[in-house]
């Protein structure tokens, strides 16, 4: 178990340098980063007619991102529903069914790459770059932009010194922030990890399917055909973008996708580094380096217990194979290459993020781990997505905040902005709007299991549906893969979920940080709240609990905490 201890170690040594970074080169002051990639941003600017000076309300911003991402989903869903007559397709890959292509594209487009489908046999190559990889590279990009304008929100935006109250504030300019996402961040790190996953050994090729004659062919068995392609760069933008999915229908257990133990540890360090980056960004973008502190510190204690959870679920025996076999781990639906620990420690960071790419079959985990991977999820904000998963901690912050002025009788206020009727009330929204629709589509899912063709009729099936859908709002894309989930009813409330998930989740935050921007600061006094201390750390932890446990406790007492107890009887 050494090895996890030195993982997480290897990931806070490299994203602390990398978060000292970002904050240069996604800040607004002049670096000399702007004369390495200036001449290339301009041209790209000049290509799409943005005018990099201008700066954006919450409202253009928000403008900005939805009408980039419709057009992209055109493109992108006449790409996977033409894909037969397209250049690309050395294996002759046919176009997608409508509800697949609708769901494949949804998916993509909201950063999180849960597939009904299986990567290397129903997607062309063109399919797989043109489209599922621009969008691994843009999607991150944008939800990093939202993000960033959310940080200028709720610090006062660029024009801080604003005298009126209630007047609009330039929180930067989306297009700007995508541009500087991409190429000064993530395309650098995808090159980088790309080349050292090729390395080790995970295909990077344009030509099609290779045949290998197995060695029990004398039996009657057939040559086996075994797809390739440029795998790499999908991989290590996957990673690197939190975004999941594979190119391979089994993901990173597929020994192509991940062959080799440093192959493993370069992907599950490339699962957190970004999103723990941007957390150590904060001190440095914001000038409160004391916030850093308090927002490392809870999504450090969570993750911690989260995985030391998983770590020891995992090291128990699996009941299913109770006197069948010596005692010992949960080998079931394990790579032997990695073993239980290695696996468990992924579980948990691909759901703590979200990434949702998997070196395991979750469906195979004891209760108990499948349980935090579960509670990973419906937290959503321990480390989280690029951008996203920060704009859902600053969330349960803003919400920690007016709680804690209830209870101590002061007014609540964000670092001297008053958070008041309006904005409680676009957050209650948000708050409310997971459970609703979580709860709804699995009651439904499970009451009519002919029409879902739910298959595990127990406590686990349970867990099977509810871990979809958690999944989907989440903007994860793992699951717990005993559905037969390729049908038109999954296809499509999958896609409620996720577009839910994303544009909720992202744009009612951000119109939170626009109207407390707009807003004067107080001075601080004796009565202000002081938010970046252990004891508010600590009331933080307890609200983000007992949101989650209020929603959620009766549904994961019928899925995993039920199968446990079953499973323990």
């Amino acid at each position: 178990m050494w090895e996890i201890p030195l993982t997480l170690a290897l990931i806070i040594a490299l994203a602390w340098p990398l978060g000292r970074y970002l904050a240069v080169a996604l800040g607004d002051a002049p670096s000399k980063l702007d004369r390495m990639f200036g001449p290339v941003e301009a041209r790209v600017y000049r290509l799409c007619g943005v005018d990099p000076q201008r700066g954006m309300t919450w409202q253009g911003i928000a403008r900005a991102f939805v009408g980039t991402n419709a057009v992209l989903a055109l493109v992108v869903m006449a790409l996977f529903m033409g894909q037969g007559q397209l250049p690309l397709n050395p294996d002759g890959v046919a176009g997608l069914d409508w509800d697949l292509a609708l769901h494949t594209m949804v998916s993509f487009l909201t950063n999180t790459n849960q597939q009904h489908y299986s990567g290397q046999a129903q997607l062309s190559y063109l399919s797989q770059l043109a489209g599922i990889v621009t969008l691994q590279v843009l999607t991150p990009a944008m939800g990093l932009a939202i993000g960033l304008a959310v940080l200028r929100g709720l610090f006062g935006g660029r024009n801080k010194d604003a005298a009126k109250e209630g007047e609009a504030r330039d929180l930067g300019n989306f297009y700007v922030d995508t541009v500087r996402g991409c190429l000064r961040v993530l395309l650098p790190l995808a090159l980088a990890w790309s080349l050292l996953l090729t390395w080790q050994g995970v295909p990077s090729t344009f030509d099609g399917a290779k045949t290998a004659t197995p060695i029990d062919a004398q039996a009657g068995m057939a040559e086996q055909v075994i797809p390739v392609g440029p795998v790499a760069p999908m991989v290590a933008i996957k990673q690197l973008g939190t975004n999941g999915g594979g190119w391979y229908g089994p993901n990173s257990t597929v020994p192509l996708e991940n062959p080799t133990p440093l192959s493993n540890l370069l992907q599950v360090v490339a699962i957190v580094l970004l999103p723990m980056a941007i957390v150590l960004m904060i001190g440095r973008f914001t000038g409160r380096r004391k916030l850093t502190a308090l927002v490392f510190g809870v999504m450090a204690f969570f993750s911690l217990v989260f995985v030391g959870g998983a770590v020891w679920s995992e090291s128990q025996p699996n009941a299913a194979v109770a006197g069948l076999a010596a005692d010992g781990p949960n080998m079931e639906g394990k790579e032997q290459r990695f073993g239980p620990h290695a696996s468990a420690l992924w579980s948990t960071l691909t759901t703590q993020t979200s990434n949702g790419s998997v070196n395991a079959m979750h469906d195979s985990l004891n209760p108990v781990a499948g349980g935090i991977a579960i509670g990973g999820m419906l937290v959503n904000a321990v480390w989280g997505g690029i951008g996203c998963g920060l704009v859902g901690f600053l969330v349960y912050l803003l919400v920690t905040v007016f709680l804690a002025g209830l209870m101590i009788g002061r007014t609540p206020e964000f670092f001297g902005r008053r958070l008041e009727v309006g904005e409680m009330r676009l957050l209650s929204m948000l708050v409310l709007l997971q459970p609703v629709l979580l709860l709804l589509a699995t009651g439904v899912t499970l009451a009519n299991p002919a029409l879902t063709g739910t298959s595990n009729p127990g406590l686990h099936g349970v867990s099977q549906v509810f871990y979809e859908y958690a999944s989907a709002f989440a903007n994860n894309g793992s699951g717990f893969e005993g559905l037969g989930d390729a049908t038109p009813w999954w296809n499509l409330s999958c896609t409620v979920l996720l577009l839910a998930g994303r544009y909720a989740a992202l744009l009612i935050p951000l119109a939170v940080a626009g109207r407390l921007a707009s807003k004067r600061v107080a001075p601080v006094s004796a009565g202000t709240l002081d938010i970046e201390t252990p004891t508010f750390a600590i009331t933080l932890i307890a609200v983000i609990v007992l949101l989650t446990l209020l929603c959620f406790l009766p549904v994961l007492a019928l899925g995993p905490i039920g199968e446990a107890l079953s499973l323990a009887a």
